[in-house]
């Protein structure tokens, strides 16, 4: 005889059976009691939750020669043939793939005839919001006022994809996730019905890896038992069968990531590589770690709570005395960013890897809660009594004189910082005129797209260190009296080339005295030098970037 799977050898045949909807079983068991039965009926929510179970239990109920306290007494003739899916009363409709017009008006040709025995024909219609627009209008007048021995028993896991015209037609059950304790219950008592030896330990983690689902746990579980069939199920073999990830290995990669060691988070992960781990898997389950911290620190959660053991318990108080709110709340964002980018893409530990480095080294983001975990980085070298060195101020944004000692600074860059800056030289503004684009793309906007349109220009009679930007378009007038741009705009120069330039911003053409003159930046060096200027437009143009 065939194999049978699980979630299907123990489908439950009663309302009885039915575990972790109880608020729908009552509902409809007083139903059935009170013969108050309606004709439509749509059940919503996640996938494995019990929608299709209840809905044949309902049908074999309502047709059952002998129900007893509302459920189907699964001995009489009706309820025997539909439980082997030979009953004319029972039709099941797959509407993925059953979801044309066509299909819906067999079923509104087919409901004028009487149930051959029995009291109700029920249809059942499973992913109802797969059916098309013309199918759904099709079934609209029949689902509205059906005959008498007609049920309807819509499924659904997309309730917001159903027309409103038939949610107002239908008495809605929303099915919810099953919980952690619920499922493991129900695992603990199939296992030893099937006299199978399951480490607890083992049942609580497939429990929580369900998300909510029975149908999933007991795949998951069956899975694992044909892995090691004949040998006692452990914690460490269902982590190894489901190729997720040990709570020790998060400990782990948290604390690397929390002394900003980059070599040891990567080492971690390439750990996790050659075990066979799934990458996806990775970033949930250190997303819900985190998430775990987060509460711990927060709202004091119980271990039971949690849902985890005493010692890992002990480890999340321990962490969570570690690491700031700002801070996890920065982690779980860049993980929940990645979580969303993994699905689909081709080289995943590429993009896992670059998250670690962004978690390890804040000072690659500029938003706040970066800025906070560079402070929190700061002030724990300071605790720790490692003095500070200074980098350069241009690479925070910053003038020399504001410049503050931060982290993660390479000797050449303090060796740098300590030594004056120069007046840029005419080659210097040569290169600032070469290497314009990129400059210009350093600026915040809207003013970097006033600078990626202006035009860089020099006088090199003179040999003056000042740049003239001539600005193309009249609406940058703006920037003209804004000292805080121009601010801007040097520390972009003075760390791309290491000098200090005198910058001065020129509008191309300018109203004065309500005419427009052409006062540009040709104009003013010419005034300068009273004589006529040549600005070397042979020189090679601009270097563009990507």
């Amino acid at each position: 005889m065939s194999y049978t799977a699980l979630y299907r050898k123990f489908r439950p045949d009663t309302f009885a059976d039915v575990k972790g909807q109880d608020a729908i079983v009552t509902t409809l068991k007083n139903q059935m009691k009170a013969d108050r039965l309606g004709h439509a009926y749509l059940f919503c929510g996640t996938r494995g939750t019990g929608k299709t179970t209840i809905a044949k239990i309902l049908a074999k109920a309502v047709n059952c020669e002998h129900p007893v306290d509302g459920s189907p007494c699964n001995e009489c003739a009706s309820c025997q043939a539909i439980q082997a899916g030979i009953s004319t009363n029972v039709i099941e409709i797959d509407a993925a793939s059953n979801n044309g017009v066509d299909n819906i008006r067999e079923i509104r040709d087919e409901v004028a005839y009487r149930p051959t025995q029995g009291k109700y024909k029920v249809y059942i219609i499973d992913e109802v919001h797969m059916l098309s627009t013309g199918a759904f209008n099709a079934l609209l007048k029949t689902l509205e006022e059906p005959p008498s021995y007609v049920i309807f028993i819509l499924a659904t896991t997309e309730a917001n994809r159903i027309p409103v015209t038939i949610l107002s037609r239908c008495q809605r059950y929303d099915f919810r996730r099953i919980t952690v304790d619920t499922i493991a219950d129900r695992l603990r008592e199939l296992m030893e019905t099937e006299q199978v030896e399951v480490e607890e330990k083992a049942i609580r983690y497939i429990a929580k890896a369900a998300d909510g689902a029975m149908r999933d746990a007991l795949s998951l579980l069956d899975q694992c038992i044909s892995f090691y069939l004949g040998q006692k199920l452990t914690y460490e073999k269902v982590l190894e069968v489901l190729g997720t990830v040990d709570t020790e290995i998060f400990s782990r990669m948290l604390r690397c990531i929390l002394n900003g060691d980059v070599s040891g988070s990567i080492h971690t992960l390439e750990q996790l590589i050659l075990q066979g781990k799934e990458l996806g898997q990775f970033v949930t389950d250190f997303t819900w770690y985190l998430r775990n911290l987060l509460m711990v620190k927060n709202s004091g959660e119980e271990e039971d709570a949690l849902d985890v053991s005493a010692e890992q318990y002990r480890i999340l108080r321990e962490e969570s005395t570690m690491v700031d709110d700002e801070t996890l709340m920065r982690y779980i964002r860049i993980l929940s960013e990645l979580s969303g980018q993994i699905r689909f893409a081709v080289q995943k530990r590429v993009l896992v890897e670059v998250a670690l480095v962004k978690l390890c080294r804040p000072q690659m983001e500029t938003n706040l809660d970066s800025v906070l975990d560079r402070l929190r980085v700061l002030e724990e070298k300071m605790e720790q009594g490692i003095p500070l060195q200074a980098v350069p101020a241009a690479a925070y944004g910053q003038a020399p004189a504001q410049a503050a000692a931060m982290p993660g600074a390479s000797p050449t860059e303090q060796e740098t910082a300590s030594q004056p800056v120069g007046k840029a030289a005419p080659e210097d503004l040569q290169r600032i005129r070469a290497q314009w684009k990129m400059i210009a793309g350093q600026a915040e906007e809207p003013f970097r797209h006033f600078l990626m349109n202006a035009v860089p220009k020099y006088n090199k009679e003179t040999g003056e260190s000042r740049l003239f930007v001539e600005l193309q378009e009249n609406i940058a007038a703006m920037y003209l009296e804004r000292a805080d741009a121009l601010q801007e705009l040097k520390q972009i120069i003075e760390q791309t080339v290491g000098k200090t330039v005198d910058v001065e911003l020129v509008l191309a053409d300018r109203k004065k005295n309500g005419a427009l003159s052409e006062i540009s930046v040709d104009s003013v060096l010419e005034q300068a030098v009273h004589m006529p200027i040549d600005y070397d437009d042979e020189d090679e143009e601009p270097e563009e970037f990507e």
